[in-house]
């Protein structure tokens, strides 16, 4: 049970034991704070190796208040948005890959991204749009404020963390095929969730009616026991293609329940950005940099 702090770990893992009393669960809760490289190192040199990990999913997600003018920063000085949501999650795995404790034979890394990393899009139309432009804010170093060099825009660095996801995964799993590798990488879209931690820095009252709206009222929102669902088709289905791949499907299909699995959450094309195969090795390149590995 992986979480940002051990005290979070701990109470995941009591609520989890609650709900499943008759059933021998095996849990061990450890933190892992996605915006500490320091936090990120202990958890992979601590994790157990003779049990190596079957799915690696990368989850957390944050998302600042798009009315937010103040950049606030990783303890390694990153931007928050991009250095927990890409940079935390490229670091992780690439420890755990290259100290080979995913599971050689049957290991999947799953990302979970979002539709809204494609401006054409329903939900990435919406606002700003996501562009990793050259890259020259991280190439710049530690210190920069928006991955494309500009200024600081909230609604963009989330949006531009959920590109940096996509291609990420792209670029793992050519690297991976490269290698003759078994372990594969997957990302999806969950679509919207509203009811969840990630919109916590937004206003609460609007979060509320919002969420009744876009789930209840509109239909084009996903409840959170949808949102599972995706993240546990994508760890455990024998369906997905062997060659990878982003997963998302159409606003509202919540109401297909366990049917949506494979039909209408299927396998989909990534935005046009996220088939440039040039930027996302140079972004893999620039993120090495970041986190100190060596190139």
């Amino acid at each position: 049970m992986a979480c940002r702090t051990l005290e979070k770990a701990k109470d995941a893992m009591k609520r989890i034991l609650a709900d499943n009393e008759n059933k021998n669960l095996d849990l061990i809760p450890m933190e892992c704070d996605l915006s500490s490289l320091e936090s990120i190192s202990a958890f992979a040199s601590n994790f157990n190796s003779e049990n190596p990990i079957d799915v690696l999913c990368l989850n957390a997600g944050l998302a600042r208040d798009v009315g937010s003018k103040e950049v606030l920063r990783t303890k390694d000085g990153f931007e928050l948005t991009i250095g927990t949501n890409h940079l935390g999650h490229f670091y992780l795995s690439s420890l755990l890959l290259d100290s080979k404790k995913i599971n050689p034979d049957v290991g999947r890394v799953v990302v979970t991204a979002s539709g809204v990393h494609d401006p054409d899009s329903p939900g990435g139309a919406q606002g700003s749009l996501a562009t990793l432009g050259d890259l020259s804010g991280l190439e710049g170093g530690p210190n920069f404020e928006m991955v494309d060099g500009k200024a600081f825009d909230p609604d963009k660095a989330y949006k531009d963390s959920k590109l940096c996801n996509v291609f990420f995964t792209r670029e793992l799993e050519r690297r991976l095929d490269e290698k003759g590798s078994k372990i594969r990488a997957y990302c999806f879209n969950p679509g919207l969730i509203v009811g969840t931690g990630l919109f916590r820095e937004q206003n609460k009252v609007f979060t509320k009616i919002f969420d009744f709206a876009a789930t209840d009222l509109l239909k084009v929102g996903e409840t959170t026991h949808f949102g599972g669902g995706c993240l546990e088709y994508m760890a455990i289905s024998n369906e997905l293609p062997r060659n990878g791949g982003y997963f998302t499907s159409a606003p509202g299909s919540s109401k297909f329940g366990d049917d949506a699995f494979g039909l209408q959450f299927h396998d989909t094309e990534v935005s046009k950005e996220a088939r440039g195969r040039e930027k996302g090795m140079k972004l893999w390149s620039v993120s090495e940099k970041l986190v100190g590995i060596k190139v």
